[in-house]
């Protein structure tokens, strides 16, 4: 592992730590460092090469910083952390501008262009997969209650849910073969479920 992403790593893990509202149970700590372990699985399964992947996994775990200061909006704030501390890092600026261009690409709805971009999108939807799903949609539904005001019933949440799996894409090559699988047994489980 590259100094740089020592370096950042320790920053990020202090900094959600520090800041971070403990209403963020979907966006937090945990959700940054799955990211980062999923850019790197899918990351090497798209060949990319060690500057594409010091780009991605900066990237990576820089994506959400910004939830520290604002919900909607908040690519814009963790583009700004990252250029403040890569900056005094004193990366190059071509860096720089890669992976502020990859935080920019996980906007929703994403329009990734690079393939680092597309790894990082597909990878911030990685949770799409587990077999834990339905954990994982109770802590966005319990954001959502918090941050954006939008209280659902039961069944107008399955629907929300559902709409959110089927009409989501994975970009790479590595998503649209392997997460795409696993994906669909969480939208076909969800299809079960009665109200």
């Amino acid at each position: 592992m590259s100094q740089l992403i020592e370096s950042v790593e320790d920053y990020v893990f202090g900094f959600l730590s520090e800041t971070l509202s403990t209403n963020l149970v979907f966006h937090n700590f945990s959700h940054t460092n799955e990211v980062v372990k999923a850019a790197w699985e899918i990351g090497q399964d798209s060949g990319l090469d060690k500057s594409e992947m010091d780009i991605l996994i900066v990237a990576a775990w820089f994506h959400d910083c910004g939830y520290a200061y604002a919900y909607i909006g908040h690519e814009e704030e963790s583009k700004k952390i990252a250029k403040s501390y890569l900056e005094k890092y004193n990366a190059n600026t071509d860096f720089i501008e890669s992976v502020l261009a990859c935080i920019d690409a996980t906007k929703f709805p994403q329009h990734p262009r690079t393939i680092a971009e597309k790894v990082l999108c597909d990878a911030d939807f990685f949770h799409f997969t587990k077999t834990s799903y339905p954990k994982y949609a109770i802590a966005i539904r319990k954001e959502f209650e918090v941050f954006l005001d939008k209280m659902y019933s039961e069944e107008e949440w399955q629907k929300v849910n559902a709409a959110m799996l089927t009409t989501h894409s994975y970009y790479t090559e590595y998503g649209k073969s392997v997460l795409s699988r696993f994906k669909d047994v969480n939208i076909e489980l969800m299809n079960k479920i009665n109200y």
